[in-house]
């Protein structure tokens, strides 16, 4: 997930620098909030893939 995340982020980056170079503002204000909400999400894919899968619940105890 986090290697396609880039590659939707370098696409959003292109766009946009072609967007500056045209001088479509409105384009780039289009793009702006999408490219942070990307970011947000690859930052949140990357914290979650260090986190541990496996869940330790102990061993369960028998009442007498």
């Amino acid at each position: 997930m986090v290697s396609r995340l880039k590659v939707i982020e370098q696409d959003l980056v292109d766009r946009r620098a072609r967007a500056e170079d045209e001088g479509w503002k409105g384009e780039i204000e289009g793009i702006d909030l999408p490219l942070s909400l990307l970011r947000q999400k690859h930052d949140e894919a990357v914290r979650l893939s260090g986190l541990s899968r496996t869940v330790h619940l102990g061993m369960p105890s028998t009442s007498p």
